[in-house]
């Protein structure tokens, strides 16, 4: 059984929107290791809820909308209630608040995100958001790779 699990999420056609699930089906298509388990979507629901309490270390990717556009940051998330939600607009540490109270685990979480610049109908990322891929995509494989390198739990 897999013990990270990454999840990027966002809008692949609001241009920047997209960074966190154009990152997950990158790394969907070139992970090979059974440890590791990938899903690119569109949204956080309280579905995943189910997904997250099964793994040691879930690893969220997403754009930032507040901050210095092309500004990284990697930090971790702890769970945190919050009121039902009633649209698509579940955190991360909401979801891993549901984690605990439904299925009584919490796995260690970080949150990567990137401060967008284009919110727009497109594809594309803005060059912002480019210029720090590469600090993105080696922060998460440090991530991947310490997590992996600690005992599985039993």
């Amino acid at each position: 059984m897999a013990r990270v699990l990454v999840v990027g999420y966002g809008n692949p056609l609001r241009c920047d929107d997209g960074l966190g699930w154009q990152v997950a089906v990158e790394l969907f298509r070139a992970n090979r290791s059974p440890d590791v388990e990938v899903l690119p979507c569109h949204q956080l629901t309280p579905e995943l809820a189910a997904s997250v309490s099964r793994f040691e270390t879930v690893l969220f990717i997403d754009i930032a909308r507040h901050g210095c556009p092309g500004e990284f940051l990697c930090e971790e998330v702890r769970p945190q209630s919050a009121p039902p939600p009633l649209t698509h607009d579940l955190s991360p540490a909401a979801l891993l608040d549901m984690s605990s109270e439904l299925y009584g685990t919490c796995p260690r979480a970080f949150l990567l995100t990137i401060c967008g610049e284009s919110f727009e109908p497109g594809e594309s990322l803005s060059p912002c958001v480019c210029s720090q891929m590469q600090q993105l995509r080696a922060r998460l494989r440090e991530l991947i790779a310490e997590s992996l390198m600690k005992p599985a739990h039993a």
